[in-house]
């Protein structure tokens, strides 16, 4: 899936069952919440490169969920996920537990991570930090081996790419 090594433009830091990543973004912290948390928006950037956000449904409320399908350039392959909203502070804060399901947000396995999202203003910029708990330190350990840092870092590529075109 990833070609070369690159760069890392996201911080990553794992302890235990906790990784944290961090990167900052030269938008306001609302418009880059608004990008985390609005359909119309996500199908444009979320999910690393050569995949798509082909379903995006997004319920924003303590209890709705964000159901998804990532597909593969190629239409071979599909991830399907489903989000469960716990906490939504705007512009703040959003606290949610993610899981993997099938089409129908069906939930298929109760390990699924707690992720917390902040999004800082520093300056008219934000400084965007995911905190995602794992049920295990092997759990963690699997899923950085399977790319998941330099998925993330392509995604938030992304997003970085998404917000210069919605602010010019």
């Amino acid at each position: 899936m990833f070609k070369k090594k690159e760069a890392l433009k996201l911080k990553s830091k794992a302890k235990g069952n906790i990784l944290m990543l961090e990167r900052s973004f030269n938008a306001p912290r609302e418009l880059v919440f608004q990008a985390y948390t609005d359909a119309a928006q996500l199908v444009r950037w979320w999910g690393p490169r050569d995949w798509n956000l082909t379903i995006c449904n997004v319920d924003l409320r303590p209890g709705g969920a964000w159901q998804y399908c990532l597909e593969f350039k190629d239409g071979q392959a599909k991830s399907w996920g489903k989000a469960i909203y716990r906490e939504i502070a705007m512009p703040d804060k959003l606290v949610y537990e993610d899981y993997i399901s099938d089409e129908n947000g069906v939930i298929e396995a109760n390990d699924g991570l707690l992720v917390t999202v902040t999004f800082e203003d520093v300056q008219g910029k934000t400084k965007l930090t995911n905190r995602v708990e794992f049920v295990s330190s092997g759990a963690l350990k699997r899923t950085v081996e399977m790319g998941l840092i330099q998925s993330m870092d392509q995604t938030w590529s992304r997003l970085s790419e998404h917000l210069r075109s919605v602010e010019a």
